[in-house]
Formats: structure tokens, sequence, C-alpha cells
């Protein structure tokens, strides 16, 4: 009974959606004939789509790049913040924080002008340097939408790792200084192994986050329509299957196909993170 009201609220918002989607996929809208049953035919065109698998790999090199840098930078924050040697932590934390407060549009249009080689902050800082950096191009655009991700979710991440760094007790930390230890020993002896936990759950919100990657790449589209195409990400292109080409039985399939290479790969992060934890 004390579950019951969640129960409702997670059946109505989130296993009704994935069951929909799952009977949308079974079906294809012809021209002649309208919708027909089709099986799991759209799951074998899904799983031979060129479309679909560029975006897979792109999102994939994503993952595998920023996600370690983006929690990389995060577990340096919270550790310097933890630190008493750090003063004005309070404004550090904030400022750290505020970029996760902005909204998403808002932020990728903010970078987008900043990126903007003719009147943005880039374009100054080339004519003052004499520099020819150009986020929009073709061997840049990843990055930049990485710097762009890794803007807005540091903060958020080092959030995670500060809690988790405010709960280990001060008795630790006493202990290991009548033993003798300096701050690097600390961090590496008692900061890093209570930290595992947190970087286990920031890690498998950050590969979702990834698969999920939509807000950037397609506000972006509007700078650098010629290289970030209708399906340079997965949810790019079942978002376009859907809304402009009409074809929601397909782009249902391309959700679900995408959602369980997320829940495996997420899946075994978790698993892996376990057995660290029993050992």
């Amino acid at each position: 009974m004390f579950v019951g009201p969640f129960m409702g609220v997670f059946a109505l918002t989130f296993l009704a959606p994935v069951a929909y989607a799952l009977y949308l996929s079974l079906f294809r809208d012809r021209l002649i004939g309208g919708v027909s049953f089709v099986g799991l035919s759209n799951y074998a065109q899904a799983l031979a789509d060129p479309k679909l698998h560029e975006g897979a790999l792109r999102v994939g090199l994503f993952l595998v790049v920023q996600v370690p840098i983006m929690l990389g930078l995060a577990l340096v924050a919270a550790l310097a913040l933890d630190s008493p040697r750090l003063a004005g932590r309070a404004l550090f934390r904030i400022g750290l924080f505020l970029p996760y407060a902005v909204p998403g549009v808002v932020a990728v249009l903010m970078w987008g002008y900043i990126y903007s080689p003719r009147m943005g902050l880039l374009a100054d800082l080339n004519a003052a340097l004499g520099l020819g950096a150009d986020p929009f191009s073709a061997q840049w655009i990843l990055v930049a939408i990485g710097n762009i991700v890794t803007w807005e979710f540091l903060g958020y991440n080092m959030l995670i790792f500060y809690s988790a760094l405010s709960s280990i007790p001060l008795e630790r930390y006493e202990a290991a200084a009548l033993d003798g230890a300096g701050p690097l020993r600390t961090v590496w002896s008692i900061k890093l192994p209570a930290l595992r936990g947190a970087i286990v759950i920031a890690t498998i919100f950050s590969i979702i986050g990834s698969f999920q990657l939509f807000n950037e790449p397609n506000i972006l589209r509007s700078f650098a329509p010629s290289l970030i195409t209708t399906f340079y990400t997965p949810n790019m292109y079942a978002y376009n299957l859907s809304f402009f080409g009409q074809q929601v039985n397909y782009a249902a399939t391309v959700a679900i196909v995408m959602g369980v290479i997320t829940a495996v790969i997420a899946y075994i992060v978790q698993l892996r993170g376990s057995r660290e934890d029993l050992r």
C-alpha cells in the first residue's frame, strides 16, 4: 500500500509508453494496405540500417572520450572543494554547479554564438591571436558538442562526488593523520575508495545521457546544417523519422533498440562496480 501510488505513476509514465512503443515496433505503415503486422521485420531493418550504425558509433565515441574527461574533471573539483586549504569553497561550489541550472537550450545557443567564427568570442580570439580554430568543421564539431555537455554537467557530477566525500567519517581522517598519512595518501587510501559507489552512479548516468544525446546537436544543426545530419545521433534519427518522415513505427523500433543497448551497457558497468565493492 505504501508503494502503490508510486507504482501507479510508474506504470503510467514508464511501463505504458514502453509497452506502446513495443506495440508500434511490430507494425509498419504501408502505402497500400495501411498499417500491417510485420513482426520483427522492423528490428531486422534497424540492425542493418547504416544510418543507425553511424549514429550509434558516433555516440559510442562520444561516450568513450567525453565521459572520462568530464568525470575526471568533476572528481578533481570535488577533491579540491573537500580540501580545507581551499578558500571560498562555497563560492566555487556554486560557480561550478551554476551551469547545470542553465536550461539546456539556452546553454547550447550561448555556446553556439561563442563558437561562431564571425561574430562570437572565438572570432575575437582568432583575430587577436591569429588562430584558425573553427568548431563548426568536420573534425571539431563533435569536440564542440562534448565541450558543451561537459560544461553543463560537470557541476552535477561534482556534487555527487562532493556529497560522497562529505559522508566520510572524521575518525578515518584522524586515524590517517595519526599514522602519518599525507594529503595524497589520504586521497588514495580513504577518499577514492569511498567514492567508488558515487563514481559508478555518475558513470551510469553519463552513459545514459550520452546515448540520449539530442539537444546539443539538434540545436547546433542550425549553425552547421551541412555537418550535423538528421541521423547524427540515434535520438535525432528517431525524432526525425517520427515527426518529419512520418515513420512512427520504425522510429519506435530505433528507440527500443537503443534503449536495450543503453540498458545492457549500464548494467555491465553497475555489475562491474558491484564486484569491485565486494572486493
